[in-house]
């Protein structure tokens, strides 16, 4: 079966939804991942107004797309987060920013997360994809000496936290797909298993695969899908390129995306050290069926070129398996 692809609006919330329907529906793509932000898919109006939800639906529907999935990347960023500051200022809804209260900005940070849940069920949607935050992601470089015990209270934090958000999401039927990524409680391979085991492998609670993030770290993309199979529950598609070149670090060195001196770079899709055929002939493997979106991330390319380059470059990828093994034929008949 082929997939079906989407384009993540997430990098588009600056244009109106309408006008990103258009360019994903003349592009090719099957649907939207609408992003909580911008007017794409408000969760407040959402759950406020009646008519909300079925005229995102007319929208679709008018240039023959659908939604699989919706991501509240921003919001969920502040559930967990140890510092909170103008960098969530600049993100989040004002009324989940208030007074800027940290303690305050995390509850109500929790509870659009619950929010998000019902919106999504009432949408018809069963995904949800988006970030968690992290207490402990400041103490990544262990120095001053971090002992075990703090590292341990930042996974029960994010247990204590999150559980009762799942809880909700358990009772709309809708799962939740963290995406692995720097700064989140979960952001590479150990510290995936170690997420999972913090909230029992409860089911509402699994991942959104981007292996842009895993290229840079040195971890094989193709080898986590394997591992995780059973937790995968949402694709993105963006890549990174490497340029370790004895100057350039892979911390980034507190340089501007797309600065020729950072060690790496998010590019789009095709220009980078992603092997995308390993990640799709693992997809299938696994038995992955869900949707794989398009994620633009590129300093150094526009987005009208880069996201339909990037679903031609996919595509190519998406071939049908054979109707019979490729040696059958070697066998003597019986």
């Amino acid at each position: 079966m082929s997939h079906r692809f989407t384009l993540f609006t997430g990098q588009w919330a600056d244009l109106p939804l309408e006008d990103v329907c258009r360019i994903a529906a003349e592009s090719g793509f099957d649907g939207l991942e609408l992003a909580c932000w911008g007017d794409h898919f408000e969760v407040d109006k959402a759950l406020a107004d009646p008519t909300y939800l079925g005229s995102r639906r007319a929208l679709l529907e008018k240039y023959g797309l659908k939604c699989w999935a919706i991501s509240n990347h921003l919001v969920g960023q502040a559930v967990c987060d140890a510092i909170i500051d103008e960098r969530h200022q600049a993100i989040l809804p004002p009324e989940i920013w208030g007074d800027g209260d940290p303690e305050g900005v995390r509850q109500r940070a929790a509870a659009r997360m619950k929010d998000t849940a019902r919106a999504a069920a009432s949408f018809g949607v069963d995904t949800v994809v988006g970030f968690t935050g992290s207490s402990i992601w400041h103490l990544v470089a262990m120095f001053p000496p971090a002992p075990e015990s703090m590292i341990e209270r930042g996974y029960e934090d994010f247990a204590e936290r999150w559980n009762p958000i799942l809880d909700t999401f358990d009772t709309e039927g809708v799962r939740f797909a963290h995406e692995v990524h720097p700064s989140e409680i979960a952001y590479d391979y150990w510290t995936t298993d170690r997420a999972l085991q913090a909230v029992d492998h409860r089911p509402a609670f699994g991942l959104n695969f981007d292996p842009s993030h895993f290229i840079w770290q040195d971890i094989d993309p193709a080898g986590f899908l394997y591992d995780f199979r059973d937790r995968i529950y949402h694709v993105d598609c963006k890549d990174a390129r490497t340029r370790l070149d004895g100057r350039g670090s892979r911390l980034g060195s507190h340089l501007a995306w797309g600065d020729p001196r950072r060690g790496w770079d998010f590019v789009s899709v095709g220009h980078g050290h992603v092997r995308w055929e390993d990640i799709f002939r693992m997809l299938r493997f696994i038995g992955y069926s869900g949707p794989v979106s398009v994620e633009w991330e590129d300093a150094g390319m526009d987005r009208l070129q880069g996201a339909p380059e990037a679903l031609a470059h996919l595509r190519t990828y998406d071939f049908s398996p054979p109707s019979a093994s490729f040696d059958a034929a070697f066998a003597r008949a019986d």
